[in-house]
C-alpha cells in the first residue's frame, strides 16, 4: 500500500523539501500551487522519474472552493489521502501595527492561515475515519502555545495562535479515529535556506540561531516526516519548535 500526502504550497520553499521527503520515503503526493508555474516545471523536470506518483494542482488556499477541489481530485487519481501538510500561510512582509492593517489584509490572514486548515480537515476527515489513520500538521511560530503579543505581525500571529487550539482540538476529538494532529513551528529560516540541507547549512555560520546555523527546509521535512510516521501515534496534540534556539518573535523590538 502505498500511502498518499497532499501538501499546500509544496512546489517551493519548505514545502518542496516536504514534497521531495514524502516521495523519498514512498508516498504518492498531491502538491497545491498557487501561481508559480515555473516552479512546477522546475520541479517536474527533477522528478519525472516519478510522475505516477505526482500530482499538481492549482488553487488558492484562501478560497474554500479551491480546497474543495483540491480533495476531490487527489481522491479521484489516487483514492486515500494518508497525510494532510498545511504548509501554506499568507504572511504579510510589511511591519505595520494592527490599527494599520486593511480589512482585506486581516481576511487574507485569517483565511489563509485558519480557515484554510479548517475547510480541508472537513474535507479530509471523513476520508481518514474510514481508513482509521490519518495525520495532520499545521504550522506555527515560536512561543505561538502561550499566546505572545507579535510587534507587526498580530493579525498572523492571531491566526496562528488560534491554529494552535484547533490544532490540539482535532488530536482529541480524532484520536479514536487513528488521526493525529500536530503543530510545527520553525525558527528563522529565510531565502535559499527554505530549500537547503543541512549539510549546507552548516558550512554557513549564523550569528542569528544560538545552535551557529540556520533552519533548513530539510529539518521541518525531517520533523514532519516522522511524525507521520504510523508509529508516532503517540505524538498529538503537540506543539513542536524546530528554531535552533532563535528567538523568532523578538527580534525587533521597535
Amino acid at each position: 500500500m502505498r500511502r498518499h500526502a497532499l501538501i499546500t504550497a509544496g512546489a517551493k520553499g519548505l514545502g518542496k523539501k516536504v514534497t521531495e521527503e514524502f516521495l523519498n520515503k514512498g508516498y504518492s503526493v498531491t502538491v497545491n500551487y498557487r501561481k508559480d508555474s515555473h516552479a512546477i516545471e522546475e520541479f517536474k523536470d527533477s522528478f519525472s522519474h516519478m510522475n505516477d506518483c505526482l500530482l499538481f494542482i492549482k488553487g488558492d488556499v484562501t478560497q474554500k472552493e479551491d480546497l474543495t477541489r483540491m480533495i476531490d481530485v487527489t481522491m479521484e487519481r489516487f483514492g486515500r489521502i494518508d497525510c494532510l501538510i498545511n504548509n501554506a500561510g499568507p504572511y504579510i512582509f510589511d511591519r505595520k501595527k494592527l490599527a494599520d492593517y486593511t480589512d482585506d489584509e486581516w481576511y487574507q490572514m485569517i483565511e489563509g492561515n485558519l480557515s484554510s486548515v479548517f475547510h480541508l480537515f472537513k474535507k479530509v476527515v471523513p476520508i481518514m475515519r474510514a481508513q482509521q489513520f490519518g495525520r495532520i500538521i499545521t504550522y506555527g511560530f515560536q512561543g505561538a502555545e502561550s499566546s505572545p503579543g507579535w510587534l507587526h505581525r498580530s493579525a498572523f500571529g492571531a491566526a496562528k495562535v488560534g491554529l494552535v487550539s484547533l490544532t490540539k482540538s482535532i488530536s482529541i476529538e480524532e484520536a479514536e479515529n487513528g488521526i493525529t494532529a500536530n503543530m510545527i513551528s520553525p525558527g528563522i529560516i529565510v531565502g535559499e535556506m527554505k530549500e537547503a540541507t543541512i549539510e549546507e547549512s552548516r558550512l554557513i555560520p549564523d550569528s542569528q540561531t544560538p545552535i551557529g546555523r540556520s533552519g533548513t527546509g530539510e529539518d521541518i521535512a525531517r520533523m514532519i516526516s516522522f511524525i507521520c510516521d504510523e508509529n508516532s501515534d503517540m505524538i498529538t496534540g503537540s506543539v513542536i519548535e524546530v528554531t535552533g534556539g532563535a528567538n523568532v518573535i523578538h527580534r525587533f523590538q521597535k
